[in-house]
Order: structure tokens, then sequence, then C-alpha cells
């Protein structure tokens, strides 16, 4: 045989002395080399995506990011379709101690639609690892997530994919810096709203106990026409919260049937936040908090065989509260505002149950 020439991908290719072959095989030959060509491709292609997946697949195992300076981190492909099935989190942690870490969404933000405003197939959420509080949980790709903030040098980011439907572009985090200059020594209610972070206005607009105050310091040149714009007549006769707060009972307990109450497995009134009951921090409610029934006491004299009881909700409905909702203007600085009705689980009826089981 004449001599031959071993091509980059493995093939022999034949020298000038060795028989001439026909169309077909020809063909062929360049079918193959083209197959194995693109599949090198793909192979790098996951190499260079497992590179940059490394040690965070497992759900249970974060990326650890020391924050000197900006930086961004973002979902796989930005701003392609990310993979599905996948679980990835970064936990963040400032090289100092006394700073905060800032969190602003770049306006490319896709990923799958929540079902009832709710986020449940593919989300990015951030939490605060100080005391476990998920500060927000987002999808969808109507509204970029408002600036987050971090409590301490620490924060940490979530991605969750399921296996069917993904979105482009993802999302991608920049994060930078912030010192804490002025939490100690002034109250952020006394500082201009426009320079507050998302949640640090939260906790601003926390401390007034006025619907006017309140206007007043989001806008003081304008605060009266603000005012009358919340409370001028709309198409909506009646809101729901005005409709099912009229349906209320009067209950009439003797003595004895109160004492049963106050400590066995019975609803009981709760201060809830309307931003962590909603995972909406992207958006801030005044009143924050609202007094809801949720199940409370012991299971002391649970009846039931097993080693140990918990009090779970038997009953459950829906109320609705009216309340000042704001939320950022989109490309511009300022607060959307208006009246709206939120949703708030009460549990009407509470029974002590087997731990691990969902009914009596």
């Amino acid at each position: 045989m004449g001599s031959h020439h071993v091509a980059q991908d493995g093939l022999e290719l034949l020298g000038s002395s060795d028989p001439p072959t026909s169309g077909l095989q020809r063909w062929e030959r360049a079918g193959i080399t083209e197959g194995r060509t693109i599949s090198m491709h793909l192979d790098w292609h996951r190499k260079e995506e497992k590179e940059h997946l490394k040690g965070v697949q497992d759900p249970q195992h974060e990326r650890i990011i020391t924050v000197s300076t900006n930086g961004s981190i973002h979902s796989p492909r930005f701003p392609r379709a990310y993979p599905r099935n996948m679980v990835l989190v970064w936990r963040l942690v400032a090289a100092e101690e006394n700073v905060w870490i800032q969190l602003t969404f770049d306006e490319r933000f896709g990923l799958e639609d929540p079902e009832g405003d709710i986020c449940k197939y593919d989300f990015v959420e951030v939490e605060e690892p100080s005391d476990g509080t998920i500060l927000g949980r987002w999808c969808g790709s109507g509204t970029v997530p408002g600036k987050q903030i971090s409590k301490g040098n620490q924060i940490k980011i979530r991605f969750v994919s399921d296996e069917y439907f993904p979105s482009e572009p993802g999302f991608c985090i920049h994060y930078n810096i912030v010192m804490q200059q002025f939490t100690e020594a002034v109250s952020p209610s006394v500082l201009p709203p426009s320079i507050l972070p998302l949640d640090l206005l939260n906790n601003a607009i926390t401390a007034f106990t006025t619907l006017e105050d309140l206007i007043r310091y989001l806008e003081p040149d304008r605060w009266q026409l603000d005012i009358e714009e919340l409370y001028r007549p709309t198409w909506q006769i009646l809101g729901k919260a005005f409709v099912f707060g009229r349906k209320s009972r009067v209950v009439d307990l003797n003595l004895l049937t109160e004492e049963v109450r106050l400590y066995s497995c019975t609803p009981r009134n709760f201060s809830v936040s309307i931003r962590e009951e909603l995972k909406r921090t992207d958006t801030i409610y005044w009143p924050g908090c609202l007094l809801v029934k949720r199940c409370g006491g012991n299971c002391a004299c649970c009846l039931h065989n097993c080693n140990e009881c918990q009090c779970v909700p038997s009953k459950v409905t829906k109320k609705y509260h009216e309340v000042l909702q704001l939320r950022p203007k989109t490309g511009v600085k300022g607060l959307h505002k208006s009246l709206t009705d939120v949703a708030m689980e009460h549990h009407e009826q509470c029974d002590c149950v087997c731990r691990g089981s969902t009914g009596g």
C-alpha cells in the first residue's frame, strides 16, 4: 500500500498510490467526519458547562464566591435559554465584615412563567443566610426584580429549573459592595427614598403610622394629589376586602370552652409579613404586616396512637385585605402607588394529627 496521512480527527486519508474511492465511499467518509466533528463540538460545550457548574449541581453544595469588587453571576448560557433540570447555589461572601452586598438584576430577565402568581417550576431566589429568610423568589418575564441588599456580609442565590420549558434569556445578577454608612446613626426614613435600596425603603415605610405621613415622605411636592388619586372612585364599586369582610361569624363561647381553646390546638392571631408571605420583594406594602389566623397551641391531649402529634389546619379560607401597594416604575425613578387587595390564608379549624401525616 502507499503512504498514509493521518487526519486530525483520527481518520486515515489515502495517498495518491491508493486505488481511487467511489463517490459513495467519499460521501460516507465525509458523513463520518462531520458526525465526529459535531460530537467533539458538543463534548467541548459539555466540558465547558461542567467547569462553570463545578461544585454547585448538588443542591446541598454551594459555590462560595469571595466578593471584594464588582462582579456578576448568571444562569448557564445567558442570554440564551438555560439548561433543564438543574439546581445551582451560590453564596457571596464579602471580604470585609462591616459591609453589605447589593444585588442588581440585569434588564434582560426571563424564566418560565409562574402558575397562579407562584414561581413553582423555574425560578431564582435570594436568601439571607443569617436567619434563612427568603428575600424573594422570581420567575416569568413581566418585571425585572428590584435591587436586593444583604443584612450582613453574606447573601445566597439559588437557581432551579425543572425538566420542562426552559426560557431565555435566563438571568444575570450584578453584585457590588455597599458600605454601612448610615444604618446606625441615621434612620432610613430621614433619607430621600430615591437613594434607598428597596429593602431599606421597605424598612423606612414600616416606621410610618399614617397614610398621609407616608405619602408626604414619598412625594413631598405632590403628596396631596397622590392621596386624591388613591381614593379616586373606580369602576370597582366594592373591593374584595369589603365584600369578604362581611362574612365574619360571631361565636358564643362559655368560659369552659374558652379555657380549652387557650391551651389546645386552635386558630390564633399571628402577625404575618405580606412581602414574605407573597414572596414579592419587588413590591412594598403598607401596612407591611397583617393579623391572620394560623394554627397554634399544643397537642398534649392528642388521642392518636403515635409518638408525637402536631397541630395542623383542617379548614383553610382565603381572605382579602386592602393595602397600599408601591412598585418601582420601569425605566424611571419613582414608585407607582395603588390600593390593592391581597389574599391571605386564614386557618379556620385545626386538628391534632400524628407528625408526618396530613390528616387526622
